[in-house]
């Protein structure tokens, strides 16, 4: 009984998608595509914004918050990208 049962436990393991890696790459596709698609759109925030910022402190905040998200997104995706 012990057997059928350790039996059954392993197969079920064996069969159960652990040692799938199509998940992990996928991932990382959609992951690389995110980041490139945030990576564009914050790439032209920034070059709307700057074309029509105001000129006080608090568009010059806004300005640099999304200067610095871009640069985060695109360093990212580019990191995606290499690791494809």
């Amino acid at each position: 009984m012990k057997k059928i049962l350790l039996i059954t436990l392993i197969s079920t393991f064996a069969f159960s998608g652990f040692y799938d890696n199509t998940d992990e790459a996928a991932s990382k596709k959609a992951e690389y595509a995110e980041n490139e698609r945030l990576c564009k759109i914050f790439t032209a925030k920034v070059e709307k914004y700057k074309n029509d910022i105001r000129d006080d402190v608090l568009a010059a905040a806004s300005l640099a918050s999304y200067e610095h998200r871009a640069e985060i997104f695109c360093k990212k995706a580019e990191e995606a990208k290499k690791s494809l």
